[in-house]
């Protein structure tokens, strides 16, 4: 039987668990879960802003898919 070996951990994972080493009450870890997705949202949005702007894209681009 061939046992599968895991990655190591990446840098967001340990930063992490050094916050849960602390503990945090529940309405904080609420409001860390926001603001992550907000932080992941805000790159995303702004990565397809750039392809917008190199595929020359438009409004009509996208009516036209519709």
């Amino acid at each position: 039987m061939v046992k599968e070996v895991k990655p190591p951990l990446s840098n967001i994972q340990m930063e992490l668990l050094k916050l849960y080493s602390v503990g945090v009450d529940e309405q904080t870890l609420k409001e860390l879960k926001k603001e992550m997705a907000l932080f992941f949202l805000k790159r995303l949005r702004s990565q397809a802003d750039a392809i917008w702007v190199e595929k020359k894209y438009s409004d009509d681009t996208f009516k036209t898919l519709e």
